[in-house]
């Protein structure tokens, strides 16, 4: 496998994206992973009653999966994952399919890790086109080897 983006690879404005379907399965492996068994992420009844109407996904499935797309763009390459910070905007439920956008907002030489940090803007939506979460990051990446 070839490895992902290298900092020398990466320009201002570049654009990554991809999408996934959050699953009932999720839902229930992300309550016993997280150890998160809020009512609201695991009892019909009880989410049914509230201000969503349903249960919805723990914010961390929605992060996880913008943080995981930034993993596998810079595989090989990346050093250290530095920040992320995230704001959710509206409920993720099963079925829902999320897109996530990131875009390169900055480039920070790091000659000492032949490489740099790159910090990144990525927005996230469901199938609607509802923003349900926008993040930051950061990763220290280094340049990709060359042959």
């Amino acid at each position: 496998m070839h490895p992902g983006r290298g900092y020398d690879e990466v320009d201002i404005g570049d654009r990554f994206e991809t999408s996934m379907t959050v699953t009932e399965t999720h839902l229930v492996l992300s309550a016993g992973l997280f150890g998160d068994f809020n009512p609201l992420h695991v009892d019909q009844q009880v989410a049914a009653r509230s201000r969503y109407g349903s249960r919805i996904a723990h914010g961390y499935i929605t992060t996880s999966f913008m943080a995981a797309q930034l993993g596998m763009v810079f595989h090989g390459t990346a050093i250290a994952y530095v920040e992320h910070t995230s704001r959710f905007t509206a409920p993720v439920r099963a079925g829902d399919t999320l897109r996530i956008v990131w875009t390169v907002t900055e480039r920070l030489d790091k000659p000492k890790h032949d490489g740099g940090i790159v910090s990144l803007s990525g927005i996230c939506t469901n199938q609607e086109e509802t923003k349900v979460a926008e993040a930051d990051a950061k990763m220290l990446v280094a340049n990709n080897p060359r042959d």
